[in-house]
C-alpha cells in the first residue's frame, strides 16, 4: 500500500512535467501577444494545458497520500506542485483577459515581457531537471535560481516602463480625437501587462522554493 523508497524520482518527474506545461503556456501567450488574432484559436489548447496541469497536480497529491517516505519534505512537494499548477492558471487568466477585452495590438514592452516569461519558464524546467540529484547539481540549481531572479527584476523594469508609456501615450491622445480609443487601450493593456508581470513574479516564488530545497538537502 505504501511507498517506502527515498530514491523515488517520480515526484521530480511530475514537477518537470508541470514545469514544461508552464513553459508551453508561456510560449502560447507570447505567440498571442505578438498576434492577438490568434487568441481564439488557442483557447482550447490552453484549456487542455490547464486541465493536464491539474491532473499532474492531482497525481502528486495522490502519491503523497500513499508515500510514507518522500525524497524531500512533504510540505515542499505539496507547495511546489500547487504553485506550478497555479502558474498555468495565471497564463490562462491572461489569455482569457485578452479575449474578453478584444485587446487588439499589444504594447511594445508587453512583447518583451512575454519573451522574458518564455526564458524564465524554460529556466524553471532546467532547475527541476537538476532536482533529481540535488547534491550533485546544487551549484547549477543555484545558478538557475539566480537567473530567474534576474529575469524577474528585468520584468519589473519592463513593467514600469510599459505603464509609463501607456499613460504618456494616453495623456498625449487626450488632446486629440483619438482620446476615447487611447483610454480604452490603456484600460485593457494595463491589466494584461500586470497579469504577465505577476506571472513572472510567480516564477520567482517557485524558484525561491527550489532554493529552499537546495539549502535543505545539498
Amino acid at each position: 500500500m505504501f511507498n517506502f523508497s527515498r530514491k523515488d524520482t517520480e515526484y521530480f518527474e511530475l514537477f518537470i512535467k508541470n514545469a514544461e506545461y508552464f513553459h508551453l503556456g508561456a510560449v502560447m501567450l507570447d505567440e498571442i501577444i505578438k498576434d492577438p488574432n490568434k487568441s481564439l484559436d488557442r483557447v482550447e489548447e490552453i484549456l487542455k494545458l490547464e486541465a493536464a496541469s491539474d491532473e499532474v497536480n492531482e497525481k502528486i497529491i495522490s502519491k503523497l497520500n500513499l508515500s510514507f517516505i518522500t525524497p524531500i519534505d512533504r510540505e515542499d512537494i505539496y507547495s511546489i506542485a500547487g504553485e506550478l499548477a497555479t502558474g498555468v492558471d495565471m497564463l490562462n487568466a491572461a489569455l482569457q483577459r485578452i479575449i474578453m477585452y478584444h485587446a487588439g495590438h499589444a504594447t511594445e514592452k508587453s512583447r518583451d515581457l512575454t519573451a522574458l516569461l518564455v526564458e524564465t519558464t524554460r529556466e524553471l524546467v532546467n532547475a527541476f531537471k537538476l532536482m533529481t540529484d540535488i547534491k550533485k547539481n546544487q551549484l547549477e540549481m543555484t545558478n538557475s535560481v539566480h537567473k530567474i531572479a534576474s529575469y524577474e527584476e528585468k520584468g519589473d523594469e519592463l513593467y514600469r516602463e510599459d505603464m509609463s508609456l501607456l499613460f504618456d501615450d494616453t495623456a498625449t491622445a487626450v488632446k486629440t480625437q483619438l482620446a476615447g480609443d487611447a483610454i480604452i487601450h490603456l484600460i485593457k493593456w494595463k491589466d494584461i501587462v500586470a497579469d504577465i508581470e505577476q506571472t513572472l513574479d510567480h516564477c520567482k516564488k517557485i524558484s525561491d522554493m527550489i532554493l529552499g530545497v537546495v539549502m535543505k538537502y545539498a
